[in-house]
């Protein structure tokens, strides 16, 4: 499957764009078209097996129009100001509307947006301007400025944030003492005349709402001028409400009470509600902050300068200096500060960081290595391949912000709820005005200002906007500590569902290239000399089943020769001279025609190894049968096992493979695999997983070669081995870092842990608006004789928000299944 985004132009009306997408459904191959009036665009996801792009935009042409690809780029904004989901439903919306704009997505927990537009039509510039427009920041796009600029603007917001909070705090204090005569009475013997004068209350008060709470009124004004209304909004009325009424009843008494309004003081609810929002949002940018430790983990591995040789000598330069090409010394214990190739030495290489995987990784002469990786024991030497942004560390970084920063499907629900909820609190905060205000017991008036301060004051868009993207943030990060590279918000929501999970053999289950696995000697032979003899002749030989057998004997340290005399016969195997000896190896034709007998425990154990998916090779020794040797493409050391688990998740487990039916079958029973698509051809994969998902299975692909691409991109849920392919990590949803089949199961159980505490949070953000708003409201007065303290409600806010991200922060325990560790 293929995506393309479009530009159309000369659309004009809704009638172009039926046109347009009717034309297209009758494409053999489309599977998908949609187009936007508003931006001129079409996103149109085809089979290129069917159709072409070239044919796609034909017919758009023949109906008069004019398509071309989209020059599309994707940004991510880093934006100051946020405090709400109102805010980014705000930014969504505003930056959906300039021409271009392909798609926007705003995340509250990274307070980053991830804005794909076309580059023909608009630029950067235009579109943070927009967003600063609506009184936020947008910083730079350049990583190094925009993370610098960044730190500095969350630094100095927490020092703003601290400031207001302890002159609100302070403040608050004195005017509680001082409120406590006018709260209850025999309170106030011991507290100073002068604090319990209102003119006093008055002076204290207006710095904590003016100086403290100027935020507020800062963020409602931006709001409001934009025809819109977030949670400042919802502060700023009560707050200003109880202050206001307090100062006009402080500055005209008579007035005041000669209108009916009764004598009432609400500084001390001014104070305490401004002052517990305050403390609410430094718990809570604590609590968020520790929500994104993985990635700045994963920052903190790069290494700040490399060891290179320039000039026959070694030479530390900064990080950013390194070129391909430059050889690069790593010590013991030393970080590996780029990707590269060894040239020269060899160690033991942590990459745990990366991978996941905790055992050391033996690194010899012609090995990958991975910049931010430790080196654990020798010296080496290594050229370096890719640099700066190339390297896997900043692909990785890459990744993990865009898994963070982009939405699940279930964030769409709530972003629309989060829409429509501010203006719904403030409708009812009137009506419970109104309503007690008319029908309440004396004093009315006080009853229906406190209900209408408590309603505007509890209700809580924080929770909503915070439940689904701290989830989000904290999964795609725990992921990546454990090797999982989750390309978006929408696969972690998906995996859960997954019933059926297709595994690729080669290179997926298997480790993708040959290796000995018997030699079976006959009476006479000892097992040395017999490989030592094979592997000799196979030195001349290219056929990669040789080149197993090679690898094999130099790993036991075995002297091998050159052949003198070397003969390969096709179809049946290889007649060679080595030292001193004349050697057959190939099949029982080849021992037939030179007249070598075979006898008849050998011939069973030919065959009882072809049954177990291996090539056997029948070997003759100066005209005497001597072994059969074995080779094959071996399981790897934990497929068995991540298999398992995933049938005890009662998920559905099959095979596909382009092997014959018999080593298929082999290697199915051999890992606990009961169905198996064998002999299918590399562009029948993807047919195979859209018959799946045809008779109503969540399908999750897992393959690691260039021919699983199309099932990948297929499958519900592609999974690529991260030893594979660029191609097929590119088609993926997920990639598995280290190729562990392991990390199948845990990402399954990571989609689950994510979306069971996304859940939580949202049962716990509505449940708590749900049930507090109408107690604010004096739901429960009637009843209980309980009205609810606007003060106690400014508490419980501040309370919703933190234990929402507190709640989240739970994930970061996760841990993959016992047995897997």
């Amino acid at each position: 499957m293929n995506k393309v985004i479009l530009s159309i132009e000369g659309m004009s009306c809704a009638a172009c764009v039926n046109r347009i997408e009717k034309r297209l459904a009758k494409i053999d191959g489309v599977h998908e078209g949609n187009v936007n009036l508003s931006n001129h665009k079409a996103m149109v996801v085809f089979d290129e097996q069917k159709t072409s792009l070239s044919e796609i935009t034909a017919a758009i042409e023949r109906l008069g129009f004019k398509a071309y690809p989209a020059q599309l780029e994707k940004v991510t904004i880093p934006i100051g100001g946020m405090s709400c989901a109102a805010c980014v439903n705000r930014i969504e919306k505003a930056v959906l509307k300039i021409d271009g704009v392909v798609s926007a997505s705003v995340n509250l927990a990274t307070h980053k947006a991830v804005v794909e537009f076309d580059a023909a039509v608009t630029t950067y510039s235009v579109i943070k301007e927009r967003i600063e427009s609506l009184g936020f920041e947008a910083f730079d796009l350049k990583r190094e400025t925009s993370e610098d600029r960044e730190k500095e603007q969350r630094e100095k917001d927490m020092k703003k944030l601290k400031f207001d909070f302890i002159l609100g705090a302070v403040l608050t204090t004195i005017v509680l003492i001082g409120s406590l005569p006018h709260m209850m009475e025999g309170w106030g013997e011991w507290v100073p005349t002068i604090l319990t004068l209102p003119i006093t209350l008055l002076v204290l008060t207006t710095p904590v709402q003016f100086v403290s709470g100027w935020r507020f009124y800062k963020g409602a004004y931006a709001a409001l001028s934009h025809g819109t209304s977030d949670m400042n909004v919802l502060v700023a009325m009560g707050t200003t409400s109880a202050w206001l009424y307090s100062a006009l009843m402080t500055i005209f008494p008579t007035a005041m009470t000669n209108l009916g309004f009764p004598y009432q003081l609400y500084y001390d609810v001014a104070t305490v509600i401004t002052t517990l929002i305050l403390l609410g949002r430094i718990l809570e940018a604590k609590a968020k902050g520790k929500t994104s430790e993985a990635i700045r983990r994963l920052m903190g591995m790069r290494s700040k300068t490399a060891k290179v040789i320039r000039n026959n000598e070694e030479v530390d330069i900064p990080i950013e200096e390194v070129v391909v090409g430059d050889v690069i010394v790593v010590r013991p214990g030393e970080k590996i500060p780029v990707d590269g190739v060894l040239v020269s030495g060899q160690s033991a290489v942590d990459e745990s960081m990366l991978t996941g995987e905790s055992i050391p990784i033996t690194k010899r002469e012609g090995d990958e290595v991975i910049g931010a990786t430790i080196n654990k024991t020798g010296s080496f030497r290594f050229k370096a391949t890719k640099v700066g942004k190339d390297t896997m560390l900043a692909q990785i970084i890459r990744l993990v912000e865009d898994a963070q920063g982009s939405k699940a499907p279930i964030q769409k629900i709530v972003d629309k709820i989060s829409a429509y909820f501010v203006p719904a609190v403030v409708v009812t905060a009137i009506l419970s005005f109104i309503l007690w205000w008319t029908f309440g017991p004396e004093p009315s008036l006080i009853f229906g200002l406190t209900t209408f301060i408590a309603v505007l004051i509890i209700a809580c868009p924080c929770a909503l906007g915070l439940a689904t993207p701290t989830a989000i943030m904290v999964g795609t990060g725990k992921g990546a500590e454990n090797g999982i590279l989750i390309k978006d918000a929408h696969s972690l929501e998906m995996a859960h569902k997954i019933t059926t999970v297709v595994l690729d053999k080669t290179g997926t289950i298997t480790v993708g290239a040959p290796s000995l696995t018997d030699i079976v000697l006959a009476t006479d032979f000892k097992e040395n000399e017999v490989l030592q003899l094979v592997a000799s002749v196979e030195t001349a030989s290219e056929h990669p089943l040789g080149e197993a057998i090679v690898k094999a004997a130099k790993e036991r340290k075995l002297t091998l020769e050159e052949p003198t005399e070397f003969d390969a016969i096709p179809g049946q195997g290889i007649r060679a001279s080595v030292m001193n000896q004349e050697i057959l190896i190939g099949n029982a034709r080849l021992m037939s025609n030179n007249n070598i007998s075979v006898s008849e425990n050998l011939s069973v154990v030919a065959d009882k190894l072809a049954d177990e998916g291996k090539t056997p090779m029948f070997i003759a020794i100066n005209n005497v049968s001597a072994a059969i040797i074995a080779v094959a493409d071996t399981v790897k050391e934990h497929s068995k096992q991540a298999i398992k688990h995933l049938q005890q998740q009662n998920i559905e487990v099959i095979m596909l493979t382009g092997d014959n039916r018999r080593t298929a079958e082999a290697i199915a029973r051999e890992v606990g695999v009961d169905r198996v698509f064998s002999e299918v051809l590399p562009d029948q994969k993807s047919e195979k997983v859209k018959e799946l998902q045809d008779e109503g299975k969540i399908v999750a692909m897992v393959g690691d070669g260039i021919n699983d691409a199309p099932a990948l991109a297929q499958a519900d849920v592609g999974i690529a081995i991260g030893t594979g392919t660029d191609v097929a990590m590119e088609a993926s949803d997920v990639t598995l870092i280290s190729g562990d089949l392991r990390g199948v199961p845990t990402s399954i159980d990571l989609s689950k842990a994510t979306m069971r505490m996304i859940w939580q949070n949202l049962f716990w953000a509505f449940g708590y608006n749900v049930v507090l708003i109408p107690v604010a409201a004096g739901l429960l007065w009637p009843f209980f004789g309980i009205l609810l303290n606007p003060m106690l409600a400014a508490a419980a806010m501040a309370f919703s928000s933190v234990s929402v991200v507190m709640n989240t922060m739970r994930l970061k325990y996760f841990k993959p299944a016992k047995e897997f560790l």
